[in-house]
Protein backbone atom coordinates (compact mmCIF):
# COMPACT_ATOMS: atom_id res chain seq x y z
CA UNK A 1 0.00 0.00 0.00
CA UNK A 2 1.30 2.98 -0.87
CA UNK A 3 1.76 6.43 1.73
CA UNK A 4 -0.46 8.96 1.73
CA UNK A 5 0.90 12.11 0.04
CA UNK A 6 0.30 15.47 1.83
CA UNK A 7 -0.48 17.95 -0.70
CA UNK A 8 -0.54 21.54 0.60
CA UNK A 9 -1.26 25.12 -1.54
CA UNK A 10 0.01 28.25 -0.46
CA UNK A 11 -1.87 31.49 -1.76
CA UNK A 12 -1.24 34.89 -1.66
CA UNK A 13 -1.25 38.31 -3.13
CA UNK A 14 1.20 39.50 -5.93
CA UNK A 15 4.46 41.01 -3.87
CA UNK A 16 3.06 39.43 -0.19
CA UNK A 17 6.20 37.23 0.37
CA UNK A 18 4.31 34.03 -1.07
CA UNK A 19 6.91 32.08 -3.01
CA UNK A 20 9.81 33.38 -0.18
CA UNK A 21 7.45 31.63 2.56
CA UNK A 22 6.61 28.48 0.46
CA UNK A 23 10.66 27.97 -0.40
CA UNK A 24 11.33 28.55 3.16
CA UNK A 25 8.62 25.94 4.17
CA UNK A 26 10.07 23.14 1.55
CA UNK A 27 13.73 23.68 2.91
CA UNK A 28 12.82 23.57 6.52
CA UNK A 29 10.80 20.09 5.56
CA UNK A 30 13.60 18.80 3.68
CA UNK A 31 15.92 19.31 7.01
CA UNK A 32 13.26 17.51 9.20
CA UNK A 33 13.59 14.64 6.75
CA UNK A 34 10.92 14.82 4.74
CA UNK A 35 10.95 14.59 0.45
CA UNK A 36 9.76 17.30 -0.73
CA UNK A 37 8.29 18.70 -3.94
CA UNK A 38 7.63 22.33 -4.84
CA UNK A 39 4.99 23.60 -7.72
CA UNK A 40 5.20 26.53 -8.69
CA UNK A 41 2.01 27.80 -10.21
CA UNK A 42 2.75 31.32 -10.92
CA UNK A 43 2.95 32.47 -14.64
CA UNK A 44 6.48 34.44 -13.83
CA UNK A 45 7.81 30.92 -13.19
CA UNK A 46 10.24 32.00 -10.38
CA UNK A 47 8.66 30.17 -7.24
CA UNK A 48 11.68 28.01 -6.94
CA UNK A 49 14.63 29.93 -7.52
CA UNK A 50 15.84 30.36 -4.32
CA UNK A 51 15.95 26.37 -3.72
CA UNK A 52 18.40 26.51 -6.51
CA UNK A 53 20.77 29.06 -6.10
CA UNK A 54 18.70 32.26 -8.34
CA UNK A 55 18.71 29.84 -11.17
CA UNK A 56 15.19 29.39 -13.16
CA UNK A 57 14.20 26.01 -14.85
CA UNK A 58 12.22 25.51 -17.94
CA UNK A 59 8.84 25.36 -17.32
CA UNK A 60 6.06 22.47 -18.02
CA UNK A 61 4.26 24.01 -20.66
CA UNK A 62 7.40 25.71 -22.54
CA UNK A 63 8.94 22.27 -22.51
CA UNK A 64 4.94 20.97 -24.02
CA UNK A 65 5.52 23.79 -26.63
CA UNK A 66 8.78 22.34 -28.18
CA UNK A 67 8.11 19.00 -27.70
CA UNK A 68 5.12 16.59 -28.74
CA UNK A 69 5.60 13.90 -25.81
CA UNK A 70 6.91 14.87 -22.60
CA UNK A 71 8.49 12.75 -19.64
CA UNK A 72 7.07 14.73 -16.35
CA UNK A 73 10.58 14.01 -15.01
CA UNK A 74 11.97 16.02 -17.95
CA UNK A 75 10.57 18.61 -16.32
CA UNK A 76 11.60 18.06 -12.43
CA UNK A 77 14.87 19.65 -10.84
CA UNK A 78 16.60 19.32 -7.88
CA UNK A 79 16.95 21.70 -5.40
CA UNK A 80 18.67 22.36 -1.70
CA UNK A 81 18.89 19.16 0.34
CA UNK A 82 17.30 17.43 -2.31
CA UNK A 83 13.76 19.59 -3.14
CA UNK A 84 12.36 18.52 -6.37
CA UNK A 85 11.86 21.72 -8.33
CA UNK A 86 8.86 22.10 -10.90
CA UNK A 87 7.42 25.18 -12.61
CA UNK A 88 4.06 25.11 -14.10
CA UNK A 89 4.92 28.55 -16.21
CA UNK A 90 2.10 30.13 -18.49
CA UNK A 91 1.32 31.30 -22.32
CA UNK A 92 3.37 33.57 -24.36
CA UNK A 93 2.71 37.20 -23.36
CA UNK A 94 -0.24 38.36 -24.21
CA UNK A 95 -2.39 35.10 -25.60
CA UNK A 96 -4.01 32.64 -23.54
CA UNK A 97 -5.26 31.82 -19.58
CA UNK A 98 -2.23 32.32 -17.44
CA UNK A 99 -3.99 29.57 -15.02
CA UNK A 100 -3.09 27.16 -18.46
CA UNK A 101 -0.14 25.86 -17.10
CA UNK A 102 -1.48 24.40 -13.76
CA UNK A 103 -4.32 22.42 -15.15
CA UNK A 104 -1.64 21.11 -17.69
CA UNK A 105 1.39 20.71 -15.61
CA UNK A 106 -0.96 18.96 -12.63
CA UNK A 107 -2.42 16.25 -14.99
CA UNK A 108 1.02 15.50 -17.05
CA UNK A 109 2.12 14.73 -13.49
CA UNK A 110 -1.39 13.02 -12.88
CA UNK A 111 -1.18 11.10 -15.39
CA UNK A 112 2.63 10.06 -14.97
CA UNK A 113 2.17 8.96 -11.62
CA UNK A 114 5.25 11.27 -10.70
CA UNK A 115 4.70 12.33 -6.76
CA UNK A 116 4.43 8.04 -6.22
CA UNK A 117 7.64 7.81 -8.32
CA UNK A 118 9.62 9.70 -6.75
CA UNK A 119 8.10 8.51 -3.21
CA UNK A 120 7.35 12.01 -1.93
CA UNK A 121 5.98 13.00 1.36
CA UNK A 122 4.66 16.11 0.80
CA UNK A 123 4.04 18.31 -2.80
CA UNK A 124 3.30 22.04 -2.41
CA UNK A 125 2.00 24.50 -4.58
CA UNK A 126 2.88 28.07 -4.77
CA UNK A 127 -0.35 29.27 -6.10
CA UNK A 128 -0.88 33.04 -7.24
CA UNK A 129 -3.89 34.65 -5.30
CA UNK A 130 -4.99 37.92 -6.27
CA UNK A 131 -7.34 36.31 -8.81
CA UNK A 132 -8.79 32.78 -7.89
CA UNK A 133 -9.79 31.94 -11.64
CA UNK A 134 -10.56 28.58 -13.24
CA UNK A 135 -7.13 27.33 -13.65
CA UNK A 136 -5.28 29.08 -10.54
CA UNK A 137 -8.70 27.38 -8.46
CA UNK A 138 -7.17 24.19 -9.92
CA UNK A 139 -5.45 22.88 -6.26
CA UNK A 140 -8.91 24.12 -4.71
CA UNK A 141 -11.72 22.89 -7.28
CA UNK A 142 -10.30 19.48 -7.58
CA UNK A 143 -9.11 18.66 -4.73
CA UNK A 144 -5.53 18.17 -5.40
CA UNK A 145 -4.48 20.03 -2.40
CA UNK A 146 -5.47 18.71 0.69
CA UNK A 147 -4.82 21.84 2.86
CA UNK A 148 -4.77 25.56 1.75
CA UNK A 149 -2.75 28.34 3.57
CA UNK A 150 -2.63 31.97 2.39
CA UNK A 151 0.20 34.51 2.99
CA UNK A 152 -1.19 37.55 3.92
CA UNK A 153 0.17 40.77 5.64
CA UNK A 154 -2.35 43.41 7.49
CA UNK A 155 -2.61 45.50 4.06
CA UNK A 156 -6.50 45.65 2.72
CA UNK A 157 -5.54 44.52 -0.72
CA UNK A 158 -3.78 40.87 1.00
CA UNK A 159 -6.67 40.59 3.20
CA UNK A 160 -8.87 41.39 0.08
CA UNK A 161 -7.44 38.77 -1.81
CA UNK A 162 -7.09 36.11 1.44
CA UNK A 163 -10.84 36.84 1.93
CA UNK A 164 -11.30 36.30 -2.08
CA UNK A 165 -9.79 33.10 -1.35
CA UNK A 166 -11.68 31.92 1.25
CA UNK A 167 -15.13 32.99 -0.86
CA UNK A 168 -13.33 30.40 -3.75
CA UNK A 169 -13.19 27.38 -1.00
CA UNK A 170 -16.50 27.71 0.22
CA UNK A 171 -17.67 27.37 -2.95
CA UNK A 172 -15.95 24.42 -3.68
CA UNK A 173 -16.13 22.94 -0.19
CA UNK A 174 -19.14 20.57 -0.60
CA UNK A 175 -17.78 19.09 -4.31
CA UNK A 176 -14.79 17.94 -2.57
CA UNK A 177 -12.31 20.40 -2.67
CA UNK A 178 -9.46 21.74 -0.48
CA UNK A 179 -10.49 23.46 2.77
CA UNK A 180 -8.76 26.04 4.47
CA UNK A 181 -5.76 25.28 6.89
CA UNK A 182 -5.45 29.07 8.39
CA UNK A 183 -3.43 32.35 7.88
CA UNK A 184 0.59 32.70 7.81
CA UNK A 185 0.86 36.21 8.80
CA UNK A 186 3.84 38.07 7.02
CA UNK A 187 5.23 41.11 7.39
CA UNK A 188 3.71 41.21 11.35
CA UNK A 189 6.39 43.68 12.97
CA UNK A 190 3.90 45.89 15.05
CA UNK A 191 1.36 45.36 17.55
CA UNK A 192 -1.40 47.00 15.16
CA UNK A 193 -0.48 44.58 12.39
CA UNK A 194 -1.08 41.79 14.49
CA UNK A 195 -3.54 42.77 15.72
CA UNK A 196 -5.58 43.44 12.71
CA UNK A 197 -4.79 40.09 11.21
CA UNK A 198 -5.94 38.12 14.27
CA UNK A 199 -9.58 40.26 13.95
CA UNK A 200 -9.97 39.26 10.48
CA UNK A 201 -9.21 35.51 10.83
CA UNK A 202 -11.98 36.14 13.78
CA UNK A 203 -14.27 37.48 11.74
CA UNK A 204 -13.81 34.85 8.91
CA UNK A 205 -14.08 31.78 11.49
CA UNK A 206 -10.27 30.69 10.65
CA UNK A 207 -6.78 30.65 12.37
CA UNK A 208 -3.61 31.93 11.92
CA UNK A 209 -0.74 29.40 11.85
CA UNK A 210 2.40 31.62 12.24
CA UNK A 211 3.41 35.04 12.75
CA UNK A 212 6.36 35.66 10.03
CA UNK A 213 8.39 38.84 11.33
CA UNK A 214 9.52 41.57 8.47
CA UNK A 215 13.33 40.70 8.63
CA UNK A 216 16.41 41.86 6.95
CA UNK A 217 17.58 38.19 7.07
CA UNK A 218 15.58 37.45 4.26
CA UNK A 219 16.52 40.14 2.10
CA UNK A 220 20.71 39.17 2.28
CA UNK A 221 19.79 35.74 1.55
CA UNK A 222 17.11 35.84 -1.31
CA UNK A 223 20.19 38.10 -2.72
CA UNK A 224 22.44 35.61 -2.51
CA UNK A 225 19.63 33.08 -4.62
CA UNK A 226 19.15 31.22 -1.25
CA UNK A 227 16.15 30.88 1.41
CA UNK A 228 16.91 31.89 4.75
CA UNK A 229 16.77 27.79 6.02
CA UNK A 230 19.94 27.35 4.02
CA UNK A 231 21.56 30.85 4.13
CA UNK A 232 21.25 31.73 7.42
CA UNK A 233 20.15 28.53 9.67
CA UNK A 234 20.77 29.86 12.57
CA UNK A 235 19.06 33.04 12.27
CA UNK A 236 15.90 33.75 14.48
CA UNK A 237 13.95 33.92 10.67
CA UNK A 238 14.71 30.47 10.16
CA UNK A 239 13.60 29.28 13.25
CA UNK A 240 10.03 30.98 12.50
CA UNK A 241 10.31 29.11 9.06
CA UNK A 242 11.27 26.02 11.02
CA UNK A 243 8.46 26.05 13.27
CA UNK A 244 5.87 27.29 10.57
CA UNK A 245 7.13 24.02 8.78
CA UNK A 246 6.66 21.69 12.20
CA UNK A 247 3.15 22.94 12.21
CA UNK A 248 1.83 22.46 8.75
CA UNK A 249 3.51 19.14 8.93
CA UNK A 250 1.80 18.08 11.57
CA UNK A 251 -1.70 19.75 10.96
CA UNK A 252 -4.16 17.36 10.02
CA UNK A 253 -7.96 18.93 9.91
CA UNK A 254 -8.74 21.37 7.45
CA UNK A 255 -12.20 23.82 7.80
CA UNK A 256 -14.29 26.09 5.48
CA UNK A 257 -13.95 29.91 6.11
CA UNK A 258 -16.84 31.56 6.34
CA UNK A 259 -15.70 35.21 3.91
CA UNK A 260 -16.72 38.74 4.75
CA UNK A 261 -19.62 40.14 2.06
CA UNK A 262 -17.47 43.12 -0.01
CA UNK A 263 -19.96 45.48 2.20
CA UNK A 264 -19.42 43.82 5.21
CA UNK A 265 -15.28 43.75 4.41
CA UNK A 266 -15.46 47.32 3.75
CA UNK A 267 -17.59 48.01 6.47
CA UNK A 268 -14.83 46.31 8.85
CA UNK A 269 -11.47 47.73 7.19
CA UNK A 270 -13.27 51.65 7.96
CA UNK A 271 -13.65 50.61 11.27
CA UNK A 272 -9.79 49.59 12.17
CA UNK A 273 -8.67 53.12 9.65
CA UNK A 274 -11.24 55.01 11.97
CA UNK A 275 -9.05 52.85 14.98
CA UNK A 276 -6.12 53.82 14.00
CA UNK A 277 -6.29 57.02 13.48
CA UNK A 278 -7.59 57.31 16.95
CA UNK A 279 -4.86 55.94 17.83
CA UNK A 280 -2.59 58.18 16.32
CA UNK A 281 -4.04 61.04 17.36
CA UNK A 282 -4.12 59.82 21.61
CA UNK A 283 -8.07 59.69 21.50
CA UNK A 284 -7.94 56.33 22.60
CA UNK A 285 -4.92 54.55 24.33
CA UNK A 286 -2.22 52.91 22.61
CA UNK A 287 1.37 54.80 22.19
CA UNK A 288 2.27 55.99 18.24
CA UNK A 289 5.44 54.27 18.01
CA UNK A 290 3.17 51.49 17.79
CA UNK A 291 1.24 53.10 14.53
Amino acid sequence: MSKKIKQIAIYGKGGIGKSTTTSNISAALSTLGYKVMQFGCDPKSDSTNTLRNGQYIPTVLDTIRTKSNVNAHDVVFKGFNGIYCVEAGGPAPGVGCAGRGITTAVQLFKQQHVFEELDIDFVIFDVLGDVVCGGFAVPIREGIAEHVFTVSSSDFMAIYAANNLFAGIKKYSNNGGALLGGVIANSINKPYAKDIVDDFVKQTKTQIVEYVPRSVTVTQSELQGKTTIEAAPDSAQAAVYLNLAKRIASHEVSKSPEPLTVEQLRNWAAQWADHLLALETGSIEGTHSNI
